[in-house]
C-alpha cells in the first residue's frame, strides 16, 4: 500500500506554502486527522484553527478570499459538506470566491464511527452547487499533482481526500498529466468499461484483471474531477465498449454514477451498472468490512461487469432480431 491521499495533501500544502505566499489554510479542530498541523509547523503566521465551527470557518475563508488570499479550509468531508451546504453555497459559490473546501474520511472509511460520520453524499451535495468544480484523487501520487492544480484554478473547488493508505497507481511523470476536467485512461479494453474514481480506481484496476483471467477485455477510466465530468471521455468509451459500469465510494445517488448516467442518456446510451452504496445509511464497523457488505469490493465490481455484459449481449440479439423482422416485413 501506498501512502493516504491526505497525508500527500499536507505534503503538497507545505510545497506550495513555500512558493506561494498568498495560500492560507483554516481547519476545525481537526488539524492531526486532516494533517494540516504539518502545515501549521512550517507556516503558524498561515494557519488559522477555527474550532469546532465549521459553517465560520467557511464564513473566514470567503473573506480571506476577498483580501486575494487563496484558502484551503479543511475538515472532515462531512462537515465540509452537509454542515456548512448553506455557507458554501451563499458566501462561496454564489460569489464565485476563490476558496477550497478539503474533505477528508470520506466515504466507507470512517467505518466504526458510523452513519454520522460517513460521507456518502459530500459529492451529490457539491454537484448541486453552481460555480463549484469537484476532484476525487485515487492516489497520494496523484493527490500532489491535484492539489497544485486545485491551488491554480480560480474559482471554488471541493477537493475529496481519504484516511488510509491506498495502492500507488501513478509514479513520477504519469501524475503530472493531471488536468482538472480530463478523465486519465489507465488500461484499455474492448467488451467494457469500468469509470472509477478515488480509492475505487485500484480496486477496478484489480477488477479488470480478474475480468481478463475470464477472457473480458475491460477498459478503466479514472475520472479524477467528477465536475465539470470528461463528457468525450465517457462518449468515447461508450462508443467502442458499448457497456459501462462506475465505481465509487459514495452513494449511487449524484455521484459518479449519476453524472456518467446523464451523460450517457444525452449522448451514447448503452447498458450501465452503478458500484456504490445504495439508498441507505452504512453502520459501523471497518471500511473492508463495510465495503464487502455495501457492494464496493473488487469482486462488486467484477460481477456488475459481467451483469453489463449479459445485458450488452441481450441488446445485441434483440437489435438482430428486430433488424430481421424488419427487413422481413420490407421483403
Amino acid at each position: 500500500m501506498g501512502a493516504s491521499t491526505r497525508d500527500a495533501y499536507a505534503e503538497a500544502l507545505v510545497a506550495l506554502g513555500m512558493e506561494h505566499d498568498d495560500l492560507v489554510v483554516l481547519d476545525a479542530d481537526l488539524g492531526k486527522s486532516t494533517r494540516t498541523l504539518i502545515f501549521r509547523e512550517r507556516f503558524p503566521e498561515r494557519f488559522f484553527d477555527i474550532g469546532i465551527a465549521e459553517q465560520n470557518m467557511i464564513g473566514i475563508a470567503a473573506g480571506l478570499a476577498t483580501c486575494g488570499l487563496v484558502p484551503f479550509a479543511s475538515t472532515l468531508g462531512v462537515f465540509a459538506t452537509r454542515r456548512v451546504c448553506d455557507q458554501v453555497s451563499v458566501s462561496v459559490a454564489y460569489a464565485g470566491l476563490n476558496v477550497k473546501i478539503v474533505g477528508t474520511h470520506t466515504g466507507l472509511e470512517m467505518g466504526q464511527d458510523g452513519a454520522t460520520h460517513q460521507a456518502l453524499d459530500d459529492i451529490s451535495i457539491m454537484r448541486a452547487i453552481p460555480n463549484m468544480t469537484i476532484v476525487v484523487p485515487s492516489d497520494a501520487a496523484q493527490t500532489l499533482a491535484a492539489v497544485k492544480a486545485v491551488y491554480e484554478h480560480k474559482g471554488p473547488v471541493y477537493l475529496r481526500l481519504g484516511r488510509g493508505p491506498v495502492p500507488a497507481i501513478y509514479r513520477g511523470e504519469d501524475a503530472i498529466c493531471f488536468k482538472i476536467g480530463k478523465a486519465i485512461t489507465l488500461r484499455t479494453g474492448c467488451d467494457l468499461t469500468i469509470m472509477a474514481t478515488g480509492v475505487m480506481v485500484a480496486r477496478s484496476l484489480a477488477a479488470a484483471k480478474d475480468l481478463a483471467a475470464r477472457g473480458v477485455r475491460a477498459g478503466v477510466v479514472d475520472f479524477h474531477t467528477l465536475k465539470p465530468l470528461d463528457i468525450t471521455a465517457v462518449r468515447v468509451a461508450a462508443e467502442k465498449t458499448g457497456a459501462i459500469v462506475t465505481a465509487e465510494d459514495h452513494s449511487i445517488i449524484g455521484g459518479l454514477g449519476s453524472a456518467v448516467a446523464e451523460a450517457l442518456a444525452e449522448t451514447t446510451p448503452v447498458p450501465l451498472r452503478r458500484v456504490g452504496v445504495r439508498d441507505t445509511f452504512a453502520e459501523s464497523g471497518s471500511s473492508e468490512d463495510l465495503s464487502r457488505k455495501y457492494g464496493l469490493s473488487i469482486a462488486a465490481i467484477v460481477e456488475a461487469s459481467l451483469d453489463v455484459l449479459g445485458r450488452k449481449e441481450e441488446m445485441a440479439i434483440a437489435g438482430d432480431q428486430r433488424q430481421t423482422k424488419e427487413t422481413g416485413i420490407r421483403g
